[in-house]
């Protein structure tokens, strides 16, 4: 194991240690005292496990290919942006733009995402994006999401707390989210609709909240003792009436 000391490094010096080290084939790497350094993590291609102590900035794992990426702590905005492959676990909450314009990979989150999580979302035949939250979300969740799969699980949450914000899915054309519980209408944008879950749809919530108790413990049992809400877009081109053909 590989420990480095972020303390002090400018981020692009902080960049570079890492990337010199999964060059020479460094598997696991430790990143202790991280106080906000952006881009951690992005463009890089391997099978790595990078384990950041602290709160990493903007932008960590965008366009990532591959690594396995755990944060012992919170995380600023826009992680996972354009993420192609890969894992990101948070043990903590995490900033706006949670996975923005993602295409394959994973993100589990432990407490909550800000807004627009998952905006703009993609997937291409067998390669589906998937974000976990295991608190809640705020408003635009799911905002002209294309594809993948979002799942909110509203654990720990007071009272007077809304598991989603509001125009939840606005824009939304493709891919599905998964909220435990019940969702107000007034909350979701003119783009979707709650429908009855499938036995394929059980079948993948058992497997996300699976994971998502492997990684930050909990009880499987007891988070699917209550039933979960599909939403899903009326269209796939929710906007072809803005355009025009020859």
């Amino acid at each position: 194991m590989i420990v480095l000391n972020a303390k002090g490094l400018y981020y692009r010096e902080l960049n570079s240690k890492i990337r010199e080290e999964i060059a020479t084939g460094s598997q696991d790497i430790v990143v202790k005292n991280v106080n906000g350094q952006r881009y951690i993590g992005d463009g890089i291609t391997g099978k790595a496990r990078l384990t950041l102590k602290g709160t990493p900035g903007n932008d960590m794992a965008a366009f990532m290919n591959g690594l396995e990426l755990f944060v012992e702590g919170n995380t600023q905005d826009s992680i996972g942006n354009t993420m192609n492959n890969g894992k990101i676990v948070v043990h903590g909450s995490s900033g706006d733009t949670v996975g923005y314009a993602m295409r394959g990979g994973e993100i589990y989150i432990r407490g909550n995402g800000g807004y627009r999580v998952g905006i703009h979302m993609k997937e291409y035949q067998e390669t589906i994006p998937a974000i976990v939250l295991g608190g809640k979300a705020g408003d635009f969740l799911g905002e002209y999401m294309a594809g993948g799969v979002i799942v909110v699980l509203g654990l720990d949450l007071e009272e007077s707390e809304e598991i989603v914000g509001s125009y939840c899915g606005t824009g939304m054309h493709g891919g599905v989210m998964y909220i435990r519980g019940e969702v107000d209408g007034y909350k979701l944008g003119k783009e979707v609709k709650v429908v009855a879950l499938t036995e394929k749809d059980h079948e993948q919530i058992n497997r996300y909240v699976k994971d998502y108790v492997g990684y930050f413990g909990g009880s499987y049992e007891d988070i699917l003792a209550k039933p979960f809400s599909k939403l899903i877009p009326y269209n796939k081109r929710p906007y072809g009436n803005l355009y025009c053909g020859w």
